[in-house]
């Protein structure tokens, strides 16, 4: 992956080139599963965080959990989850606006005053094609997503994870990349492009 292609991932369909990643321990907390498939979820955070070299706690100061992961059925079970209007501005009319999309997935981040990931919010509505996923591939997916800020069109097309013989990974390349994002030597957050050059430098 060269440095126009590093770009492009963080590159955003306004023109904006931005990165960050998480500027705090990441504390997941995950609703809607049953208890073998919340195991498969914190399992593949774990996992995700560990190639990025970041850390995990088992609460935020601030915010208790700062990574809220839900799984349901409609679009229209949201708004009606206690206190969920609060940590989501505007939460009906995105219902509304997501439904007639279609969509089966929204995250929504919020950020430090540095500009570095402190809270995200997956939403994962369970239609047909996420439910014909095994849970190991939608929960590795997901978070991969959601360790670093990505451009909305990085993954539009193909996927960050791949294939090993029956084991399913990050594409080698997205793990190179996400392990250069946490360099302690790069910023938490950046918005200039040559940005990329010093990411694609550190995957070489």
């Amino acid at each position: 992956m060269d440095a126009t292609a590093v770009e492009a991932m963080f590159t955003r369909s306004t023109g904006d080139y931005l990165c960050a990643r998480w500027g705090r321990p990441i504390v997941p907390i995950v609703f809607g599963v049953d208890d073998a498939t919340l195991s498969v979820v914190k399992g593949a955070i774990e996992a995700v965080v560990l190639v990025a070299g970041h850390k995990m706690a088992e609460t935020d100061p601030e915010l208790g959990a700062n990574l809220m992961i839900f799984f349901f059925r409609g679009w229209m079970e949201l708004p009606r989850v206690p206190g969920l209007d609060r940590l989501i501005p505007d939460l009906g009319p995105l219902c509304d606006r997501l439904e007639a999309q279609g969509a089966n997935q929204y995250r929504a981040f919020r950020f430090d005053a540095e500009g570095a990931i402190k809270a995200a919010f997956v939403f994962i509505r369970m239609d047909e094609a996420l439910a014909e996923l095994p849970a190991e591939t939608l929960a590795l997916s997901q978070a991969a997503q959601v360790i670093l800020l990505w451009s909305d069109r990085a993954f539009a097309t193909t996927s960050p994870l791949a294939k090993l013989g029956e084991t399913v990974i990050l594409r080698p390349e997205i793990s190179a990349l996400i392990a250069a994002a946490y360099s302690p030597a790069l910023p938490p957050v950046s918005r200039d492009p040559s940005h990329a050059l010093r990411l694609a430098a550190r995957m070489a």
